[in-house]
């Protein structure tokens, strides 16, 4: 997977095309991210327990991988991501600026 948790991305398709955010959580076995602020899903929750409120709770729900891009850190605006090895390391960078990620 190109992303990983903490990456600035912007959504590319959806219902909230052209917002950002950063990502807080990644499933790469499911292809999936889940994006702070985005694709907002609203969920009825059941009081369980003594003093414990039920209600409708608002949270971030899944978003594909391929539906969001990475922004570029130097330009502010989403690129695609390439790896190349420098000391034996593997190293994401932006292909639009070419600077490491």
């Amino acid at each position: 997977m190109f992303v990983k948790t903490g990456d600035k991305v912007k959504v590319i398709a959806g219902k909230d095309k052209g917002k950002e955010g950063t990502i807080l959580a990644a499933m790469p076995k499911q292809n999936k991210v889940i994006v702070e602020g985005l694709n907002i899903m609203k969920k009825h929750i059941r009081p369980t327990g003594m003093g414990q409120e039920g209600g409708i709770v608002e949270t971030e729900a899944p978003i594909h991988v391929s539906n969001v891009q990475l922004i570029d850190p130097s330009s502010n605006e989403p690129t695609r991501v390439g790896y190349k090895v420098e000391d034996g390391k593997k190293v994401r960078y932006a292909k639009k600026s070419g600077e490491a990620l």
